[in-house]
């Protein structure tokens, strides 16, 4: 009997034990008030500093040097920037590039943002079509810029093998009005892929209680469109348009290949500008200085497209919900 009393004893106590483990006391109250410590993000500030932050400090820093890539740096002091506000050649360079930032936002952005929401709608064959419409991402630009370069060529491209409908004897890579107009072409073709992932996973989350709503109420596609989709998009509209801003500022490899700046200057934009004058004519210090007025353009513009769009009050929309 005492053996049988110690048995039927046992699962009580056993349950005791389990109720021990699984109860919220021990060790999990700790867990629960623990907050990660500060010290894990110093990997990525480490990098952020090692490969931008030091980089941009010692652009600065070239930019008051006479510098021709060999030897020490010759401080020569505001000479870089007085040059810089004298020449020329920057203004003219950033007028392209203002241009060229205009024509393939205009371009650009109405393209993405049509294909991108039909992307996300349930359309037949989608994915099918999707995966054959970014395989551009897929590519380097250097094998795009010498496909387009090939292709645009008067003498052996489909310019010449199609000139009924493209025109005889046209050469937009080689023609001074035209040039611009066929960078903005590739840009396009480059590009659009990107920002058009952009508008489709942000046109998948929205609701689609509000399309149903707005078929009750007898709106249309093309009304639906515009006071659902195109608000609900605003802030991708902005985020798109500032890497379009951000990426006209830097982007030059494209340029390079295409025209190398020509037909004479006309595709001359700044980024290619600084290029050329670095490791081209081999003043870095001037080079460094175009550099720090390209980063300085771009924050500034950066801030005001934010500040004007009122692109800051996402957070805070985001918070509220």
């Amino acid at each position: 009997m005492a053996s049988t009393t110690s048995a039927l004893r046992r699962p009580g106590s056993g349950a005791t034990d389990r109720s021990r483990r699984g109860r919220p006391g021990g060790r999990r109250p700790a867990l629960q008030g623990h907050q990660p410590s500060a010290w894990y993000a110093v990997p990525a500030f480490g990098f952020f500093a090692a490969f931008a932050l030091l980089p941009m400090l010692l652009v600065v820093y070239l930019s008051f040097t006479d510098w021709g890539g060999f030897g020490t740096p010759a401080v020569s002091g505001a000479g870089n920037w007085s040059r810089l506000v004298e020449d020329p050649e920057v203004r003219a360079s950033l007028l392209r590039t203002l241009a060229l930032t205009v024509l393939s936002w205009a371009v650009q952005t109405p393209i993405a943002l049509l294909i991108g929401v039909w992307a996300a709608g349930p359309q037949r064959n989608r994915a099918v079509l999707s995966s054959l419409f970014f395989l551009p991402l897929l590519l380097s630009t250097a094998a795009i810029a010498l496909l387009w370069q090939a292709l645009l060529d008067p003498n052996f491209g489909v310019l010449r093998t199609l000139p009924e409908l493209l025109g005889g004897g046209l050469n937009p890579l080689g023609d001074a009005s035209l040039a611009i107009y066929a960078v903005v072409f590739v840009l396009t073709w480059q590009y659009v892929p990107f920002h058009t992932l952009l508008y489709q996973s942000a046109a998948r989350g929205i609701p689609a209680s509000l399309y149903e709503a707005a078929t009750i109420d007898g709106a249309g596609r093309v009304q639906q469109f515009l006071t659902i989709t195109l608000p609900q998009l605003r802030y991708t509209v902005i985020t798109s348009s500032i890497l379009m801003l951000v990426g006209s500022l830097t982007t030059f490899d494209t340029v390079l290949i295409l025209t190398n700046g020509g037909p004479g200057t006309a595709t001359r934009i700044a980024p290619l500008y600084m290029y050329t004058t670095g490791f081209s004519g081999f003043e870095f210090g001037y080079a460094s200085a175009i550099a720090v007025l390209l980063l300085v353009l771009g924050a500034i513009l950066s801030l005001v497209v934010t500040r004007a769009t009122g692109f800051r009050d996402m957070s805070s929309q985001q918070e509220g919900a």
